[in-house]
């Protein structure tokens, strides 16, 4: 088995040159791990973007292989929770940052960071969520344990047509929530009406030349992959009450803001973990969206491709040029 050949994504780079290929590798060239998968799918990321740039400050050390969820079938395992035949997802944790990831046929990983694949999921479906369907599932039901329903007024997204903006508009929809979707793509207005968008905005109106403290009370609620400027005329427009749940941010680390929306407002700021969040609430939220919150349109917002298409499909994600979920097939 230590001999098996396959095929991975390397980034590489030293003092002079950063490369990108697809490269056979045998399992002995794998990190320690108790734990050995045939990798069926994964999915492409904000991270896996940043992992292929020489300047992406995700990367520890080189080679690597990027990839930072994958779904697949254990081939070995050290572990007694797991055994060959096992099919499980792993998301998170260090994988494809500082342990080889999933843009790779065999992952070896640690059985800690494995969740069984729930039944009435299939591989590829657990792909079409991803770290960013299950951020956005995260999102949703933090906002949630803070209060919000859908009776409660309508949802903001921001970055509707990103990962976790795509998969928080169809899930929100899914769930019976009022989405306003907010988009800089003109383009793709269809494709958010398609996925469950109940209004569409121009992302331009969220970031005005000017954010008041506390502007007009329009959300109930909003999920935020964008941060910067964008979060802060949001938190200026929460309704009394009102919770954001951020994750990302493409749009800036900084958040000018005043301490107004939360003391005269009540509203919430929820921090979205999902690289490190609890076991047990990963587990449990992987089994509701293949349940309740199981989506019947993922085939509408997910692309595949193959390996050999990953160095040039990676760049496209830095340069906001994807929308909903892009999976790799093994």
């Amino acid at each position: 088995m230590n001999n098996l050949d396959f095929r991975a994504l390397v980034v590489n780079k030293d003092e002079d040159t950063f490369t990108v290929n697809v490269t056979n590798l045998t399992v002995n060239d794998l990190p320690e791990g108790n734990v050995l998968i045939k990798v069926a799918y994964s999915s492409i990321n904000y991270k896996d973007g940043l992992a292929a740039t020489p300047k992406g400050n995700i990367v520890t050390s080189y080679p690597h292989v990027p990839g930072i969820d994958l779904v697949g079938t254990v081939v070995s395992s050290q572990d007694s929770r797991y055994r060959e035949g096992d099919e499980v997802i792993a998301t998170s944790y260090e994988i494809g940052v500082s342990h080889y990831g999933g843009f790779s046929e065999y992952a070896r990983i640690s059985a800690d960071w494995i969740v069984p694949l729930p039944k009435g999921l299939s591989m590829k479906e657990a792909m079409s969520y991803g770290t960013a369907g299950f951020t956005a599932a995260l999102s949703i039901q933090r906002l949630e344990e803070n209060g919000v329903t859908p009776d409660k007024g309508p949802v903001l997204v921001s970055g509707a047509t990103g990962g976790v903006g795509s998969s928080a508009v169809s899930l929100l929809a899914k769930l019976g929530y009022q989405v306003v979707a907010s988009t800089g793509k003109e383009s793709e207005h269809d494709f958010l009406y398609e996925i469950g968008a109940n209004e569409i905005i121009s992302r331009q109106e969220l970031q005005p030349e000017k954010i008041r403290p506390i502007d007009k009370q329009l959300w109930a609620a909003a999920i935020d992959p964008v941060g910067g400027n964008t979060l802060s005329y949001i938190l200026s427009t929460m309704k009394y009450g009102g919770s954001v749940a951020v994750s990302g941010l493409t749009g800036g680390v900084k958040v000018p803001t005043t301490v107004f929306p939360f003391i005269l407002r009540g509203v919430n700021l929820l921090g979205i973990d999902s690289v490190f969040c609890p076991m047990s609430t990963r587990s449990a939220l992987w089994e509701r969206m293949a349940n309740d919150m199981k989506l019947d349109n993922l085939d509408i917002i997910t692309t595949e491709v193959t390996l050999d298409e990953l160095p040039t499909t990676l760049p496209l994600i830095l340069d906001g040029k994807m929308k909903g979920r892009t999976v790799l097939k093994l």
